[in-house]
């Protein structure tokens, strides 16, 4: 029987954090009170508090079985980190104590010369700090046998230059708060005192039989296959999304949001998704940064709770060639430490004037700033997934529906005097209830749409840390923000300088609303025509983030200097790089080892089947047909290795990360494709006991 059988579910959800109660249960009042400050109302942390709340933590990490403490950051690897030290200290006399000091908690010293910095770090130079983010829970996390008390931190180099996801986030919310409350004041609200953005972060994501991917090195390597034909059945049918759950994967289910709930992650829909084999999570939102962190869990539990189910949980972009890829919907609002949703419309949003400067703030911002959010989910994974049919293009665009599109228009011409309503939906079936019908339809082919009291970024790769979207996204809307409040500070007739300031806004940012189809040849044009940027590959994409008017936004809000703004650039083209090498490497060596022998091992016996078939006085035409199909591959086969090997070698030798990226784009990626397209040609015509390598039927069926 589960846990989750045996205790209620609120006692069992956030069991293993050190949160807000067992903080006010385990802490002096005094201590309890300013670090609440701290984390609720963002004051300086006071350091003479850290020794009192780091005896409490281990006391209790200690009371449930931990052994160790942890801390816990998230480097430029994209994934996390941790560097783990046990309670004991040595007494002198042969014994042992039981410690945890305010310095354990709140510092660390990982070396930081093997992480990714950009040459912000040299290999010799090699101190790093992580400090503790005491805005995240603390939890403990048990792993085996082993339990741990992990610390959520940030990770920065000696020199003071952040190295990780979290700390420009953290960055961004305060420049967005600042912003938000500087807007709030000049509307009148003087009882709101911060502004907090919050997250949901849905996750998608492939289970596949576990010995079946071992067989598969492109797998193993890459998280995709790199080579193979597309199967009888695949999507087409339809009948896989929201489908009845198979019972092997609703045991991993289930085991997934125990653990979640454990750790106060508020795991709430499971489903199937469009392609066979794939499924999707999505959380309750929380704060941007928790939830960034608890996207992170999220990840690492999938992959540890698949391999005990005997599946391996991929979380890459497109896994499999010719069924719907894997995305993460960045669901993200902002609202007041009051209670205010400030993207909430309410009944009449036309004369909600709070929501209209914070909405048109936003829609200014993914304007003015829609190469940067490009920028952020500029990804190897995601070149194969964007504007797929599948996917969000790569074009930024917004999806605002009808009544919110009817107000725009409205404000276009001077002013906005009523808000469309929904209505009553009616089946015509008497035991049905009628329904109340919202506002607006759903796009699921924006990449950027409104969905009734938030904004659902749709363009994330599943494999995506959270972090670098949302810091964006945090930090552009504070600088438009800012712009609106330096506008409003001071005026004398409010109303009017609002509704001017809404009216430029909607005739200056028309372009960037499109509520059609965004799948279309036809948007591709009329974007185009609009001025809207398609940025079609990673390389290109991260090329923007170092464009002068996108790092001009981060050094002005404090959220990346310029020093770490170019260092990113080249991490994510270093990154970029290194992905593609490996998987050219790994297809190279599948192809010369795995494959053509094989194939090669079939011509040779179809060919000893001919000679037997005529020593028996019969005509082999078919056996000679395939022959000469076959031997016709192996040719071409060789011939694309040799073209991948050579290609492959030239971008190595390409100079700066900047060339090397665009040789491997421009000469590997191509070359690749050329050599999938031969061997998955012969997939489907050589017998399948020669074949080396798990079908894709198999994959994506077995279960």
């Amino acid at each position: 029987m589960s846990e989750c059988c045996k205790k209620e579910m609120p006692e069992l959800f956030g069991s293993d954090v050190f949160n807000d109660a067992v903080q006010r249960a385990r802490l002096p009042k005094n201590i309890y009170k300013k670090l609440r400050e701290t984390i609720d109302e963002g004051k300086e942390l006071d350091p003479a508090i850290a020794d009192v709340v780091a005896n409490a933590m281990k006391d209790w990490a200690l009371e449930k079985g931990a052994t160790h403490y942890c801390h816990w950051f998230q480097p430029m690897t994209g994934i996390t980190a941790e560097k783990h030290d046990s309670f004991i200290s040595p007494t002198g006399n042969g014994q042992i104590m039981l410690e945890f000091s305010g310095k354990d908690l709140t510092q660390g010293e990982p070396d930081a010369s093997s992480f990714p910095s950009g040459g912000i770090r040299a290999t010799f130079e090699a101190r790093g700090y992580t400090i503790w983010d005491c805005t995240s829970p603390v939890f403990l996390k048990t792993d085996g046998t082993n339990t741990t008390l992990f610390i959520p931190t940030s990770f920065a180099s000696y020199t003071g230059e952040a190295l990780d996801k979290k700390t420009p986030l953290l960055r961004s919310m305060q420049a967005l708060n600042k912003q938000a409350v500087r807007v709030l004041r000049a509307l009148g609200n003087t009882t709101s005192k911060r502004v907090i953005a919050t997250l949901g972060g849905e996750q998608e994501y492939f289970l596949i039989d576990r010995p079946l991917v071992e067989q598969r090195p492109d797998l193993v390597y890459t998280g995709r296959t790199l080579f193979g034909a597309p199967p009888p059945k695949g999507q087409e049918l339809e009948d896989q999304y929201f489908g009845a759950i198979h019972e092997r994967v609703a045991s991993f289910m289930a085991d997934l949001n125990e653990a979640l709930w454990k750790l106060g992650v508020s795991a709430k829909t499971q489903h199937n998704e469009v392609a066979p084999a794939q499924h999707e999570l999505a959380p309750v939102y929380a704060t941007v940064n928790i939830g960034v962190d608890h996207n992170q869990l999220t990840m690492e539990l999938m992959q540890r709770i698949a391999r005990k189910h005997g599946f391996v949980c991929l979380l890459h972009e497109k896994p499999f060639a010719g069924v719907n890829g894997s995305g993460k919907h960045n669901n993200w609002a902002i609202g007041t430490d009051d209670g205010l949703n400030l993207l909430n419309p309410g009944n009449t949003p036309h004369d909600n004037m709070q929501f209209l400067v914070f909405l048109f703030a936003i829609i200014r911002a993914v304007h003015k700033y829609a190469s940067l959010l490009r920028a952020t989910v500029a990804t190897p994974g995601n070149d194969h997934r964007l504007g797929a049919n599948e996917a969000p293009p790569a074009i930024v665009s917004i999806f605002l529906g009808d009544q919110l599109t009817d107000i725009y228009q409205q404000l276009k011409k001077g002013a906005a005097s009523s808000s469309k309503q929904g209505g009553t939906l009616k089946l015509g079936v008497t035991t049905l209830p009628s329904i109340p019908k919202d506002t607006t339809d759903r796009n699921r082919t924006s990449p950027f749409a409104f969905t009734g009291n938030k904004f659902e970024f749709r363009m994330v790769g599943s494999s995506q840390s959270l972090g670098g979207p949302n810091f964006v996204l945090n930090t552009i809307v504070a600088e438009t923000l800012s712009e609106i409040a330096e506008k409003l500070d001071g005026v004398k007739d409010l109303n009017s300088a609002v509704q001017s300031l809404l009216q430029k806004y909607a005739k200056e940012h028309e372009a960037i609303i499109y509520n059609g189809d965004n799948y279309t040849a036809e948007w591709v044009k009329e974007a185009a025509k609009r001025g809207l940027p398609n940025i079609r590959n990673c390389v290109d994409g991260i090329h923007a983030m170092v464009e002068p008017e996108n790092a001009k936004v981060f050094i002005k809000h404090g959220v990346l200097p310029e020093v770490e703004v170019h260092a990113r650039h080249e991490i994510l083209l270093e990154n970029y790089v290194k992905v593609i090498n490996i998987e050219a490497r790994t297809a190279l060596q599948m192809a010369r080892r795995q494959i053509l022998p094989h194939v090669i091992k079939f011509a040779g016996d179809l060919a000893s089947s001919i000679n037997a078939v005529k020593a028996a006085g019969a005509k082999p035409v078919a056996q000679g047909k395939l022959l000469k199909v076959v031997n016709g591959g192996i040719a071409e086969m060789s011939t694309a290795i040799d073209a991948l090997a050579a290609a492959t070698a030239k971008a190595a030798d390409a100079g700066h990360a900047d060339k090397k990226a665009a040789a491997y784009r421009d000469l590997v990626i191509p070359a690749m494709a050329e050599l999938r397209q031969v061997v998955d040609g012969l997939e489907v015509i050589v017998s399948k006991c020669y074949w080396p390598l798990p079908s894709y039927g198999e994959m994506l069926f077995s279960r």
